[in-house]
């Protein structure tokens, strides 16, 4: 046997507790599960168990040679797993969450398309707007908007770009374009989930807040940009949310000297470096139609 063998060998001695369970489990004979832990302790001048004849103990420093080869027999069997779902046709449900206005523009249009090239993947798509344990929930991935802080999970850009400040024709034609950012506290605005302290940028590069207010506050993206084009008043968030709407002249954007950046939206997902193919198939979807969005638009 090689080395490979007799660690593995090793291993499942101490897992099953017995040098027979051992040999069974694995198809050889009891002889050779005991010359491979003899291999072991003479190659590391360490004794790894305890025999008797009524039972095996494991030394201390049989317990952390143990656990670390099983650590890396583990990351062996999810590289195995991880080859061979790339061989495979990704197949399986995916547990996915993603904000309101997010899943409506971008994800629920690009779906056709998702499932003519993965027919075997079903989606479980939830909307919400609060923030999100990913594990608790027990999703596969989550889209969030905002800069990750102090959080276990990975992540993938998805969009980044600037804070616009928006209004319809019809408002402007109104009420007049604001000039700065102070004529925008003289505005009827409509407030967003992040309260009525708008962001500008200066011309020194510094951010400035202004105090908004107006006759409608809401917490969902989709009836800020509609209160938005229906003329209300003057609106802030990302340029994703809007840019449909200024593509097709329902929206002109104001004040885009003074633009902040916006917070980025991401893709999140268990820092697992073997996801399942349905689950990178997501991912890599994901990034693929905001990218051509971006490009396209």
């Amino acid at each position: 046997m090689n080395r490979f063998q007799d660690i593995l060998a090793f291993v499942r001695v101490v897992e099953l507790g017995a040098f027979t369970a051992a040999a069974k489990s694995l198809g050889v004979s009891v002889s050779s599960i005991t010359k491979s832990v003899s291999r072991l302790e003479e190659d590391l001048g360490i004794a790894l168990l305890v025999r008797s004849t009524r039972r095996i103990r494991v030394t201390a420093q049989g317990r952390t040679y143990h656990d670390r080869c099983q650590a890396i027999l583990r990351d062996l069997a999810g590289a195995e797993d991880a080859i061979r779902n790339e061989a495979s046709s990704p197949r399986g449900s995916v547990r996915l969450w993603v904000p309101p206005a997010f899943g409506r523009q971008t994800v629920i249009p690009a779906l056709p398309a998702f499932f003519e090239r993965y027919p075997d993947i079903d989606l479980d798509l939830h909307f919400g707007h609060r923030s999100l344990n990913l594990i608790e929930g027990g999703y596969d991935l989550a889209v969030a908007s905002g800069t990750l802080h102090d959080t276990p999970l990975a992540g993938r850009l998805l969009v980044r770009g600037p804070q616009k400040t928006v209004a319809s024709p019809a408002y402007l034609a109104r009420h007049g374009t604001p000039r700065t950012p102070d004529d925008v506290s003289r505005h009827r605005c409509v407030v967003g989930r992040f309260g009525n302290s708008w962001s500008f940028r200066t011309p020194s590069g510094a951010t400035e807040t202004v105090q908004v207010r107006g006759p409608l506050s809401t917490d969902s993206g989709d009836a800020l940009r509609e209160a938005a084009v229906a003329g209300i008043g003057l609106c802030q968030a990302t340029w994703w949310l809007f840019r449909q709407d200024i593509e097709r002249g329902a929206l002109v954007p104001v004040l885009e000297a003074f633009e902040t950046e916006a917070d980025p939206i991401t893709i999140v997902f268990p820092p697992d470096r073997s996801l399942p193919a349905r689950v990178r198939a997501v991912i890599d979807f994901l990034v693929e139609i905001t990218r051509e969005q971006k490009e396209g638009g």
